[in-house]
């Protein structure tokens, strides 16, 4: 994954909403770990990069949201949140979430991913599955566009508790089992051409505004599928339909991606399953 060409076409910005919590999940236990964990990756042009400064400011200034120096989505009102998720929508960049359901996984211990990822396995593994559909797409746009697999640069919003450093070695083992085809699910696999770990970076929220344009979408698809709290509503998720990462003009299973795969096996209540149906998923 290591390369000595710093240069990189895409910049992919990772927040998250919930946490990674399995010994005590809700609503199962009533003061257990979110129900949800839910990551998104916002994803621009290299160009574009230096933009998203002026981006953020504007979609401040026009939801009047500038009291504080940091944009926090959970923190605006209903009407506030809903202009934010509009103005994204109508900026050239492209949202991958990745959204789990954890009551399956309650008090789940799964040794070889352990081994693997580290005290942090669930977090990396739903990290992973993000970055196989980043990786896909971008491979397939640079490769289309320029003629090779372009570069991303990575950013992760850095939260206290998490190890990426972990997260990278994880990715290594992932790129050793891919080269010698021991890939242990071989349906999707992450394209390391598109990867170095020297264009992986972590940064706290406050200090990047690509991450707090990131934090837009984690929050707004937190927000529908976390229908025990009251603020639940699909609104902003639907809103950004125009910046929904696609394969073959479907979101589904690319722009969004539910967990675990096999989707009516999760117990989902009917307002939970109705952003996924929003964006191309079927249940029984």
């Amino acid at each position: 994954m290591e390369s000595s060409d710093l240069n990189y076409d895409y910049v992919l910005f990772i927040d998250e909403a919930g946490d990674d919590g399995l010994k005590r999940v809700k609503p199962i236990d009533e003061n257990g770990a979110s129900e949800w964990l839910v990551i998104s990756g916002l994803l621009v042009r290299a160009e574009d990069e230096d933009k998203c400064r002026d981006w953020l400011l504007q979609i401040r200034q026009r939801i009047d949201a500038t009291q504080s120096s940091t944009l926090h989505f959970r923190k605006l009102s209903p009407s506030k949140q809903a202009a934010a998720s509009e103005l994204l929508a109508n900026l050239p960049v492209r949202v991958f979430t990745v959204c789990s359901n954890k009551k399956n996984m309650r008090g789940y211990s799964n040794v070889r991913a352990e081994v693997a990822g580290g005290k942090q396995w669930f977090y990396n593994w739903v990290v992973r599955i993000l970055m196989e559909r980043v990786t896909v797409f971008c491979a397939k746009n640079s490769t289309k566009k320029l003629g090779r697999p372009g570069k991303i640069k990575v950013i992760f919003s850095a939260r206290g508790g998490h190890s990426y450093g972990q997260t990278k070695a994880y990715w290594e083992l992932l790129r050793a089992q891919n080269y010698a085809g021991r890939t242990y699910l071989r349906k999707y696999q992450m394209d390391f051409r598109t990867l170095s770990f020297r264009l992986v970076e972590y940064v706290p929220h406050y200090m990047n505004a690509g991450l707090q344009l990131a934090d837009i979408a984690a929050s707004a698809f937190y927000q529908s599928v976390e229908t025990g709290s009251k603020k639940w509503s699909t609104i902003c998720a639907e809103m950004l339909a125009c910046v929904m990462a696609r394969d073959e003009g479907t979101v589904c299973n690319t722009g969004l991606v539910l967990q675990p795969h096999k989707v009516d096996e999760i117990g989902l209540l009917p307002e939970q399953k109705k952003i996924f149906e929003h964006y191309g998923y079927r249940f029984r």
